[in-house]
């Protein structure tokens, strides 16, 4: 795996995550993967002990992580959320705004590219799971 990739202040979760199956079977985990077709909502009874949540993107085109992310952060989650797996650098910043603040790509990501593409547009067109305000509601309050 490569370096893992942060956006959070806090030391990085070191616990492994178990299996959502595993997760729901005990009462001591703090850390779940979510693999990719499996529902977060099973998980919203269980916030409030869960410190990092662990999303599987096996393949760049498999898009429902990003559904994931956003049901946890809009339900309150504010644990780490980590996307895990076939993460491309031009994907990290949609992943951003869908709530995620830490990724483990399988390749290495190019610092310079990275930075290129988090910085590339001052403004949003639509609400998402981060705080960025759509430059509609900008201009029409």
């Amino acid at each position: 795996m490569a370096d893992l990739l942060r956006y959070r202040d806090d030391d990085a979760h070191d616990e492994p995550a178990v299996t959502l199956d595993s997760f729901l079977g005990q009462s001591n985990a703090t850390a779940v993967r979510i693999e990719s077709g499996e529902d977060a909502r099973i998980l919203l009874p269980h916030l409030d002990r869960l410190s990092l949540v662990e999303v599987s993107f096996p393949k760049f085109r498999d898009g429902r992580g990003y559904s994931s992310a956003r049901i946890l952060r809009e339900a309150g989650y504010t644990g780490e959320l980590r996307a895990q797996g076939d993460v491309l650098v031009d994907q990290i910043p949609l992943m951003r705004r869908c709530g995620f603040d830490s990724f483990a790509p399988e390749a290495p990501v190019d610092e310079t590219v990275l930075a290129a593409s988090l910085a590339r547009y001052d403004h949003v067109y639509q609400a998402a799971a981060d705080p960025a305000v759509p430059v509609w509601k900008r201009r029409h309050g």
